[in-house]
């Protein structure tokens, strides 16, 4: 999920901290927000239409949904609390609602869109809260799996939608107005440089429209009849609290997807903090937890307003390396002009006019872009023959139960047909299960927990010495071991002074062995300090001679194969990976 490299940050000439102009910061926010404001109108616009719920509450749901997302982007930049990344994160409606809240509303209409938003909202508060936890479930092969079943469950509603015309209209306006959308779209996307290709798709609609409109199939009408400012006739239109067999068997497809949602939402906020800065510094994981937060807060605003829920969009790190502006003050100005827009009826219905086959032949390229997105993730985890299968039958599975045959006879018309009948929710549920049995049949981990202080090192080095003489380790690689677990807890325990002053902390040591890899976890609570960013001001060092203080991390640096410090606002993990090189350890001090 993480989309960008490290060297992308260094053309960065505003970091998030730091004020540009203010006209730096209006001009960046405005082209933003027109940016991300298609998308914004028309996933309610194709969920509505799809359902066939009316006008008046599409009008009403592309207001709601503009005012929502223009508020939790300026939450985004300027945190409250644990609620925030501190980042310019752009948020919008999801896309990946399209199937199950076009299913929703044709059960159950608003109210049971609205009471099913804000159930799942709350699984995404808990997520965000214990995210730590999930680290070793919500794998890249599982997310990867799910991200792809998106466009499973979503472009049979497109494929409807293509062939959308008025009565009368030729029967070549379908086609003609879809296919020119399409490679305008493609033909940009693929040859365009630059800020340029950011345009693509207002480009590709805008030309799918002009066909349209040769062809009679563009409402005009409904353009001239919107005011140019103003609010939107429906009022609020409550909340469905019957809980009907409907609620539950939606219910589950409602919190996977809001799954799917918050781990885009991870990788957005992982990827923002990678280009925002001049310097290369290690994720913070409680700016991820404050973005999901933030999300979580934006589904349930979603809900109570009764229109579709909100996530993410990924253009905000493309744009943020393009312009080299990573202020906060550039998020504000795009939400502030986000809920602004939302009382401009015209500027909408520009949108909202848009015929359904154009909608389609936009919403298909991106459901393309998604699928191989999925792809990406799935291949990035060191993918293997297990994760393969996982991948794989989980992938099938979904398709299968989506397009009703599997067992269909059996599941047509009963609530569990209802419940397997999304395909997010069976292959998402089928990825979960093989996951959990392939980590249950991995070499086992090994833990043991103790006081963080210099009296454990005795039982940490018994502990590694155990676990290298059960991997047949060499006594090189056993001491290069106990050498690195060694460090890391000097590393964690900080001065000696400090250590005095502070009141006993419980550490937990885990370790699983693979081949001739080991990897170590030292969990404590939340460390100020990243080891990660004090390792690397040690590399920007270069030859000079380091503090004593940072002896430990030297030592730690020079044994381990690798280091990470993942720190959440509950618990800081210190991942350590030792191998077994074969080869004689150097002397400690000379590596000092």
């Amino acid at each position: 999920m993480e989309q960008t490299n490290q060297g992308d940050s260094a053309e960065i000439r505003y970091e998030p901290d730091e004020k540009p102009p203010h006209l730096v910061s209006a001009t960046l926010g405005l082209q933003a927000a027109l940016l991300v404001l298609a998308g914004i109108v028309l996933t309610p616009a194709i969920v509505i239409r799809a359902a066939g719920t009316g006008e008046s509450y599409l009008i009403w749901a592309v207001f709601a949904a503009l005012l929502v997302s223009g508020f939790t982007t300026i939450l985004q930049a300027n945190r409250l609390g644990r609620i925030g990344a501190g980042h310019v994160l752009i948020m919008g409606t999801s896309g990946a609602f399209i199937a199950v809240c076009v299913t929703a509303l044709a059960e159950g209409g608003p109210g049971l869109l609205a009471t099913l938003v804000i159930a799942s909202s709350l699984f995404q508060f808990a997520l965000s809260a214990r995210l730590s936890l999930l680290r070793r479930i919500i794998t890249p092969v599982v997310a990867g799996t799910v991200i792809a079943l998106i466009a499973v469950t979503v472009m049979p509603i497109m494929f409807d939608m293509l062939n959308e015309a008025p009565a009368g209209a030729s029967a070549a306006s379908a086609p003609a107005s879809a296919g020119i959308t399409l490679l305008v779209v493609a033909v940009l996307t693929l040859c365009a440089k630059g800020s340029l290709r950011l345009w693509a798709p207002i480009i590709g609609l805008g030309a799918g429209c002009f066909v349209a409109a040769l062809f009679g199939i563009y409402d005009f009408s409904r353009v001239a009849e919107a005011p140019w400012f103003g609010l939107p006739d429906t009022v609020w239109l409550g909340l469905e609290l019957s809980y009907q067999p409907a609620f539950w068997a939606l219910l589950p497809a409602f919190i996977f997807v809001t799954l799917i949602g918050a781990i885009e939402t991870v990788g957005d906020s992982i990827a923002i903090q990678r280009v925002s800065w001049r310097k290369p510094r290690a994720i913070d994981f409680r700016r991820v937890q404050g973005a999901v937060a933030a999300d979580g807060l934006g589904n349930l605003l979603s809900g109570l307003s009764t229109t579709v829920p909100n996530t993410t969009y990924s253009s905000s790190v493309p744009l943020s390396q393009l312009t080299g502006v990573a202020a906060r003050n550039v998020g504000v100005c795009i939400g502030i002009i986000l809920m602004a827009l939302a009382f401009m009826p015209k500027l909408t219905a520009i949108l909202l006019a848009i015929p359904g086959p154009v909608v389609a032949a936009y919403v298909t390229l991106l459901m393309g872009l998604l699928f191989m997105q999925g792809m990406q993730i799935i291949m990035q985890d060191q993918f293997d023959y297990r994760k393969a299968v996982i991948a794989g039958l989980s992938f099938w599975i979904g398709t299968g139960f989506q397009n009703q045959v599997i067992f269909a006879e059996m599941l047509n018309n009963s609530t569990l047909g209802e419940l397997l009948g999304n395909g997010m929710t069976t292959g998402g549920l089928a990825a979960i299960v093989m996951t959990l049995i392939m980590e249950a049949t991995s070499p086992r981990r090994r833990r043991i927990k103790m006081t963080l202080d210099i009296e454990a090192l005795p039982a940490i080095n018994a502990f590694l010495r155990d676990l290298a003489e059960r991997l047949r380790w060499s006594g090189s690689a056993t001491d290069r071991l106990c050498a690195a677990g060694e460090e890391a807890l000097l590393s964690l325990i900080g001065e000696p002074d400090e250590a005095e002053d502070a009141e006993p902390r419980q550490l937990v040591v885990t370790a699983q062995g693979r081949g001739t890899s080991l990897t170590l976890e030292f969990m404590v609570g939340a460390e100020a300090d990243n080891l990660e960013d004090r390792i690397a001001v040690l590399k920007d060092r270069g030859g000079q001679s380091p503090d004593e203080s940072d002896l430990s991390l030297n030592l730690l640096k020079h044994f381990a194969t690798s280091v990470r410090h993942q720190q959440y606002h509950d618990i800081g993990i210190v991942t350590i990976q030792v191998d077994d090189a074969r080869q004689n350890a150097p002397d400690r001090q000379q590596a000092a």
